[in-house]
């Protein structure tokens, strides 16, 4: 993750999810009755609250309930949670402008009662902006057609005003049956009798269409890089993203769909098997993906849907691939595990293994083993921090391996010390830098130790624990899992983390705790399902350090304990699936930070001409 990644991941702790339609609503009625004893002064507290939510609540419950129809009726994707939280914003909107207008009239020794009925005014229209802004960005619909929901809160609002406070009895037609229906002041709190003119209503009208036309070229504005450079709008990215932290929808899939590019990606299979009755023990899986961008969307939750694949205990750790290979969609990830499938069934069994070999060039350190003429290795920068490394040093590192002398090779990105977004350089591992280098020189030298060694016979233990721990703790649902492979008398451990990346020093501080074993290496599946809770959220940050090491310790005495004879085979895949693309990552997190920076800017100055404008107005009118 790059460091503008890494400042579009930190968005994350936005992340909410919309309540239920009548939650907002229930609230929005209390909301209406507070301010309603507060606005006005009847003889019974009961009344006023009535009042208000008279007044304010049944304006909001009309939009929550009847947005999402009109929606749909012109082709929109609105639902009731959304458009019922909408709603509830919108009131809340109102409340405040209301009692910030009724403070300064009563602080102030020219303004009056009219100055807070002006303000309602300025409320209402506003709140037209607002709601027309998001019906723009998740139903897509044209300007036109997006202003007929956005308008229902406002237009309920203003019918309501219109009818009780009398507005009728200023025009001159109108008969007995219309002034029955739309004039009843009588029933209206004395607040509001006779304090709207026909004026007022047209001055409404028109404040709607300013802030309408303000509302839409700001959307204009920051558009325009996005659809140069990208072809997409940032409304469709707004829309997928309003839909996924609000509702958990696959919206965010559909746009990343359409700037997403095919790849071709590796997927590589090391099954373990029992020499007794061939029996599936254990299967690493590892698809050169990254799983990614954020909760399940893509590929987040790539790691489980591959655990759940394999028949024996799965261990499906962090690839060399970084942001620029999430997958677009969830769909692909059943095209990686149908990989997977194909290659575990074209894997040939050996029951000879080396012991594993350490080796260190530059920063990387690399833990390998071989299984007849294929290879693990597993590769960290550990104690310094680092995050994901390209794809690109991946296969270079692979291909020198191979150059060297074994066949196929599962090379891991062990992903296991980071500083979480602090610094300007988060430890992205890119083509052309000299960790690069340091790894690719790691893998090379690796293979030549490996193609030397003696070879022994294998023996497999595993072990795994779901842990008390959960997302919001950094552990995902595959929990903690160990693997102990013996060979020639030596024993090696491998850690696998279901987390996202780890508190720099508790690799060393789990390593430790493994317990009577040769080698050891400690693994992340980086799996993004943690960072709907926030952008980061390594392992180690918020569980209890002695206690994941405690529990390490257990999971690798009881794998220890489970050793068995086992034959081991390796085979790998190609797999065809749509994924972000080349510095397609990095170009939408600039544009996307672009629009939050550029976006706000913007925003002020529409907003502080809009007022402008709407100030004159009001003298004027």
């Amino acid at each position: 993750m790059t460091e503008t990644q890494g400042e579009l991941a930190s968005l994350s702790k936005y992340i909410f999810r919309a309540p239920r339609w009548y939650t907002s609503v229930s609230l929005s009625l209390v909301i209406a009755a507070l301010a309603g004893v507060a606005a006005f002064d009847s003889q019974y507290v009961l009344e006023d609250a009535w009042q208000g939510v008279f007044f304010i609540g049944i304006p909001t419950v009309v939009a929550g309930l009847a947005t999402t129809p009109v929606d749909r009726f012109f082709g929109g994707q609105l639902t009731y949670n959304r458009s019922s939280l909408l709603a509830f914003a919108c009131e809340v909107v109102v409340v405040v402008v209301l009692l910030v207008a009724g403070v300064v009239a009563t602080l102030s020794l020219r303004l009056g009662q009219n100055f807070v009925f002006d303000a309602l005014i300025a409320a209402l229209g506003l709140v037209f902006a607002i709601r027309f802004l998001v019906v723009l960005a998740v139903s897509r619909g044209s300007p036109f057609v997006a202003a007929v929901p956005a308008s229902v809160q406002t237009a309920t609002a203003g019918v309501l005003l219109f009818v009780y406070s009398g507005t009728m009895n200023y025009l001159e037609t109108g008969g007995t049956l219309a002034s029955a229906y739309l004039s009843r002041p009588a029933e209206a709190p004395p607040e509001i009798q006779y304090a709207f003119a026909p004026g007022d209503f047209l001055l409404l009208a028109v404040l709607v269409a300013l802030y309408g036309v303000a509302t839409y070229g700001f959307v204009a504005v920051i558009d325009r890089p996005w659809q140069r450079s990208l072809g997409v709008s940032v409304l469709d990215f707004v829309r997928g993203f309003i839909g996924h932290i609000a509702e958990g929808s696959r919206e965010l899939e559909d746009f990343f769909e359409q700037i997403g590019e095919d790849a071709v990606v590796p997927v590589t299979v090391l099954a373990f098997r029992r020499t007794a009755d061939e029996s599936e023990k254990a299967r690493f899986v590892l698809p050169m993906i990254h799983p990614g961008p954020m909760g399940e969307i893509g590929g987040g939750n790539l790691p489980q849907r591959v655990a759940e694949s394999a028949s024996g205990l799965a261990f499906p750790p962090h690839a060399t691939a970084g942001h620029d290979f999430n997958l677009v969609t969830e769909r692909e990830v059943e095209t990686l595990v149908d990989a997977a499938a194909t290659a575990y069934e074209r894997i040939d069994y050996t029951a000879d293994a080396t012991p594993a070999v350490r080796v260190q060039a530059g920063e990387a350190k690399l833990l390998g083993q071989a299984f007849g003429d294929d290879a693990l290795l597993v590769s960290t920068f550990a104690p310094e921090y680092a995050d994901d490394v390209e794809y690109a040093v991946g296969l270079a590192a692979t291909a020198e391996a191979r150059v060297e002398g074994v066949d196929d090779v599962l090379l891991v990105d062990a992903h296991n010390c980071n500083n979480g977004l602090e610094g300007d350089d988060l430890g992205h591992v890119y083509p052309g830098s000299r960790r690069s280098f340091d790894m690719i020189q790691g893998a090379g030298e690796a293979a030549r130790r490996l193609a030397d060694a003696d070879r022994g016979p294998l023996e497999l233990g595993v072990a795994w624990d779901r842990t008390p721990w959960r997302p919001v703790d950094g552990i995902g649902p595959l929990g903690v899992r160990v693997a102990v492979l013996e060979a020639d008398g030596e024993r090696t451990a491998y850690v696998l983390v279901d987390g996202n990346n780890m508190e720099p020093g508790l690799r060393e501080e789990v390593l430790d705790a493994v317990g009577d074993v040769d080698h050891a290496e400690v693994m992340t599946t980086d799996t993004h399902i943690v960072n709907t809770v926030e952008s980061t959220n390594q392992v180690g940050d918020a569980v209890d350090w002695a206690e994941l090491c405690d529990l390490v310790a257990d999971l690798a005495a009881a794998a220890v304990d489970d050793l068995e004879p086992v034959e081991a085979g390796m085979a790998s895949e190609r797999a065809e699936v749509t994924v972000f693309g080349n510095d397609r990552t990095e170009t939408l997190a600039s544009h996307a930070n672009a629009v939050i920076a550029m976006g706000g800017a913007v925003a002020v100055l529409a907003v502080l001409a809009t007022v402008t404008i709407s100030v004159l107005i009001f003298f004027l009118a």
